[in-house]
């Protein structure tokens, strides 16, 4: 039983081996294989189950005929294609390419079919069967292909969007305040400006406000939408007039700390009266927008009517948990959902009025991002999983794992494990739907950027999943589709030239990063794991040219809090810090960091020798400039600066393990989208920046803007 266990759950994808973040082996318990068996649905609890278990993964890993064939099969370009089950040699066949063409055609002698040139999505007619074939380009869209470079060093920012700031704002950064900064970047020569995920949350539950937590992956936020840039400033002005809250705005706008739930009523509140006056408007105006926003409605197909169904019924019921309603609710496709949408039917195109306003909203603020210069302009950021009580879930339950929740395996940082409440694709359940959602989720994360930055890429391949109920040193690894859905991220990256980003930092599988470089995705290198063996930084020559450079991420301490020691501050405030550790054993390991980064940075002038450092020693402004300019010069096709560390800020967005207890996803910055960069300490350390990465460059060291000012006046 015991060798058919290990068979049943290698052959359901689970990871029996692996090595830990210190490179020690470990296994998978047996009991955990059965637990995680019997969620994924292939019971292990007598040899009778693991054999009927075995079947059932066998018939779908190996289909006896086409028309049990996956729905959608995936091919890299010009490489001839094994199919899911064997069939005579000169079978014939027909292809109705995507651009329009037929090819008609045969198997070759090994019964495989002729590789096919162009990349899409083709239609593939063979022994009665007809499937979807993606074929796609061996690399992704590269930050070469969109500079024009052969060795291309760009730069950009990274921003927080809820952080940024402009007048009549509502206390929540928008697609407004979002395209200000974009344009002021460029102007300092930034050819990119990575934001913080713009996934849809839950409107009826304003409480959840975590970006990396939605509702779904597949729209969007609707509180990023900026209204006036598509029905204009007096509707808006008159809204937030007739619903008396523009002295609430004020009060909320002026707050150093974003109140997510108070400012998100808010703003749903005078965008309800808004659209309650379009849809009674009468004028010529109004039935154009009503018909632009009917237009959207359509293209949006059942995707977004699942998803405003599911915000309309959460609104009638009240925040909860979709599993708890009534069963008839929980079928998206049931006539009582179907009636409730009738009957609701104005409640529905709220929602749907919602996502236009916000969709209109960041392609407005990519649109600028090119209009000003910028090569690559927005970077999405694609979060690792949905809320499993949200409208993903609900809409797509066939395609998601029900029982377990992402986290991650014990390592370095995080010695228990880490369970982040996330659902999960169902790898079965993408590959019977023809990876549907996954596709959405690219289309929805590139369609208004030029770049995405998948965060946690290690889940293409593997993730870690937890039982629920069970702490996170009880899960274990779950192998994904990993071809199959490389190969959709490089057809979508060139369908819509937008670079992408995978976040691999964590356990990674050995040779995970150089598949990920042989397709074009780049990396991640963050200044503070940058380190040779000896246990000092990195020179910037050492760096790698397969991964996008930064100083830090949202989860991390900025340059200038690392430096004085803010974040050991707040862990040692917050009970976080380990056992074996107190503020004062990690505040002198802080001032021996600050020593060995100081001499990588060229800081330590006629002391080459000094073991450790105070902060006073050197100040955090000169830390600062030199930080950008030692990333500047690595071989990084792409350096992306936090506006934490560009503005020299202390505080980090988000403090890992806390909830209330540190403000997350809640710092706004001090100063307005608009003059964000304008202070002449920041301008001269974008400069610095800009002239360090364009040194050796064909191209200029800055820009001028479409409105003719420049970046370094």
């Amino acid at each position: 039983m015991k060798d058919k266990l290990r068979q049943l759950a290698e052959a359901a994808g689970l990871l029996l081996e692996w090595d830990n973040s210190d490179g020690e082996p470990c296994q998978l318990p047996e009991r955990v294989q059965r637990t995680l068996l019997e969620i994924l649905g292939f019971p292990a609890d007598s040899d009778a189950t693991i054999d009927d278990s075995l079947q059932r993964l066998k018939r779908l890993h190996e289909p006896a005929s086409p028309d049990q064939w996956p729905p959608l099969l995936t091919a890299d370009r010009d490489t001839p294609i094994t199919l899911p089950s064997s069939l005579p040699p000169g079978t014939v066949f027909s292809l109705l390419l995507e651009q329009g063409e037929r090819i008609e055609g045969r198997l070759d002698s090994h019964g495989a079919l002729p590789g096919v040139a162009e990349i899409g999505y083709h239609k593939l007619n063979i022994a009665d069967t007809q499937l979807t074939l993606a074929v796609a380009p061996q690399k992704c869209f590269t930050p070469g292909d969109a500079s024009g470079e052969k060795s291309p060093r760009l730069w950009g920012l990274a921003a927080q969007l809820y952080a940024l700031r402009r007048p009549g704002d509502g206390g929540i950064g928008d697609a407004l305040a979002l395209e200000h900064c974009a344009i002021r970047a460029a102007e300092q020569g930034a050819d990119a400006l990575a934001i913080s995920p713009t996934h849809a949350m839950f409107s009826a539950d304003t409480e959840r406000y975590s970006p990396y937590s939605p509702s779904t992956r597949l729209l969007y936020n609707v509180l990023y939408g900026a209204a006036e840039t598509l029905l204009g400033e007096a509707r808006v002005h008159q809204a937030q007039a007739g619903t008396g809250l523009e002295e609430k705005m004020r009060h909320l706008e002026a707050d150093d700390l974003l109140d997510w739930p108070e400012a998100a009523r808010t703003k749903l509140t005078w965008l309800r009266f808004l659209y309650d006056d379009l849809m009674a408007g009468e004028d010529e105006d109004s039935q154009a927008l009503r018909q632009q926003l009917e237009e959207f409605r359509r293209a949006g197909g059942d995707l977004l009517e699942n998803h405003c169904r599911f915000e309309a019924l959460q609104h009638e019921r009240g925040p909860g948990d979709w599993r708890e309603w009534p069963e008839a609710l929980r079928d998206p496709q049931s006539p009582e959902v179907a009636s409730f949408a009738q009957k609701h039917a104005h409640e529905v195109g709220f929602h749907a009025f919602l996502q236009w306003i916000v969709a209109d909203g960041l392609s407005r603020a990519q649109q600028a991002t090119r209009d000003s210069g910028m090569a690559v302009g927005l970077i999405a950021d694609l979060a690792v999983g949905a809320d499993a009580a949200g409208s993903q879930t609900w809409s797509r339950q066939t395609e998601m794992l029900e029982g377990v929740s992402i986290g991650a395996p014990p390592d370095l940082l995080n010695g228990q494990g880490q369970d982040w409440g996330l659902a999960a694709f169902s790898p079965y359940g993408l590959v019977r739907s023809g990876f549907r959602s996954f596709i959405d989720m690219l289309r929805s994360a590139f369609a208004q950027a030029g770049g995405v930055r998948i965060d946690h890429v290690l889940g293409l391949m593997r993730l870690w999943l937890v039982p629920h109920g069970a702490p996170p040193t009880q899960g274990g690894y779950l192998r994904f589709p990993l071809d199959d859905m490389l190969r959709l991220v490089a057809l979508e990256s060139w369908r819509h030239r937008g670079i992408v980003i995978g976040e691999d930092l964590g356990t990674v599988a050995p040779g995970f990063r150089q598949r990920l470089a042989a397709r074009g995705i780049l990396g991640m290198q963050v200044l503070w794991f940058e380190q040779d063996e000896d246990e000092q930084y990195l020179a910037a020559s050492d760096w790698s040219a397969d991964a996008m450079a930064t100083t830090s991420t949202h989860d991390l301490p900025t340059v200038a809090g690392w430096w004085v020691g803010r974040d050991i501050d707040w862990r040692s405030r917050l009970g976080l810090l380990k056992e074996s550790q107190s503020a004062d054993s990690e505040k002198q390991a802080r001032r021996q960091e600050r020593a060995k980064l100081a001499a990588t940075l060229g800081l330590l002038g006629d002391t080459p020798t000094a073991e450790t450092l105070e902060a006073a020693d050197i100040p955090a402004s000169l830390v600062l400039d030199s930080c950008a300019r030692h990333l500047g010069r690595t071989p990084a096709p792409l350096m992306l600066l936090p506006v934490e560390d560009a503005l020299g800020l202390e505080e980090q967005a988000n403090l890992p393990n806390t909830i209330d207890e540190h403000p997350n996803w809640r710092r706004r910055w001090a100063v307005d989208a608009e003059e964000l960069l304008a202070s002449s300490e920041v301008r001269e350390r974008l400069a610095q920046l800009d002239r360090t990465r364009k040194s050796g460059s064909s191209r200029e060291p800055s820009r001028q803007s479409a409105n003719g000012r420049s970046g370094h006046e």
